[in-house]
């Protein structure tokens, strides 16, 4: 691997959620302070929204990281597959707050195990927050069991508080007739931007330097913009073609990433294609114009001297 070759400690690109490599843009910054905030708030569902790859699970992760390092005050619960029966996300909510019950129990029982449990961790000065990652996915039944579920509450304040991390497509199921009350117990949200061409840059040398490099520049200029205009900004597709632009650029022997590098990598990437540059559209465009309007000239030119 190119490991050695560029001087790094370990793989910087790795898709894998790794908090150590947290980067604090402007957006992600501005969604990690409104959750920790909506949180410390103790009421209603929180939602954070941001298309395939944006870094959703990243700032899970590095949400719960923080309140786990608060034991004393915090109870965490963390579901990463909600696709489950209403039962189902009991069971798993159960699991997560280290309730020992059969998979039998009826659905009346499960209940009064959890609300104890809440209620014990309510009188010890603890603060339980579910979070539940790919929300989007969650059938409608359970969405709904999910809010009644929170109804469970002492005269002061909820049990437990619950954080969305989803897709778009939760956005729309809210609009349902039938979730309209769960849509008005969702009182902070936010949606995650995908980063822009100053973003990718900065996210690529985070994530270089994060992996033990403290070299020059790696990534040229002209490399950057084709990995911003490639990936859209989406921090997953970046590091798809990062690592790919890495072993290219180790196979040939090259220190750097160039345009050639990072071309084969986005020609190697399945569903990633390289938008036509907007200039070289315009320029395109005003060649046919001017190809058109030489021909016209000609053809009146001919026409009046014949």
């Amino acid at each position: 691997m190119y490991l050695e070759h560029f001087g790094l400690k370990e793989l910087p690109f790795s898709l894998t959620p790794n908090t150590e490599f947290f980067l604090n843009m402007a957006s992600y910054h501005k969604a990690y302070n409104m959750l920790m905030v909506s949180i410390a708030q103790r009421e209603g569902f929180i939602k954070v929204i941001g298309e395939v790859g944006t870094g959703k699970t990243m700032l899970c992760r590095k949400v719960l990281n923080s309140l786990e390092d608060s034991p004393d005050s915090f109870v965490t619960a963390y579901i990463a597959n909600p696709v489950l029966s209403p039962k189902g996300l009991f069971l798993a909510f159960a699991e997560e707050l280290g309730i020992d019950v059969d998979v039998e129990i009826g659905h009346h029982s499960l209940l009064k195990r959890i609300t104890a449990v809440l209620m014990q961790k309510a009188a010890e000065g603890k603060q339980v927050v579910l979070f539940i990652d790919e929300a989007h996915a969650m059938p409608e039944k359970t969405l709904e069991a999910l809010r009644l579920l929170t109804n469970i509450e002492t005269e002061q304040a909820k049990l437990f508080q619950v954080v969305l991390f989803a897709q778009p497509e939760l956005d729309e199921m809210l609009q349902e007739k039938s979730l309209r009350q769960l849509l008005q117990r969702i009182t902070f949200s936010y949606k995650l931007e995908s980063l822009d061409r100053e973003g990718v840059e900065r996210y690529v040398e985070h994530r270089m330097g994060m992996a033990g490099y403290n070299g020059g520049t790696v990534f040229t200029s002209t490399a950057l913009d084709d990995l911003f205009r490639a990936s859209r900004g989406i921090p997953r597709v970046t590091n798809i073609l990062s690592h790919k632009a890495l072993m290219v650029a180790f196979g040939r022997g090259a220190r750097t990433i160039d345009r050639f590098s990072m071309r084969k990598a986005i020609e190697d990437t399945e569903g990633v294609e390289l938008p036509a540059n907007p200039n070289f559209r315009q320029l395109a465009a005003a060649s046919v114009l001017l190809g058109l309007l030489c021909l016209a000239l000609i053809f009146y030119a001919v026409n009046y001297y014949l």
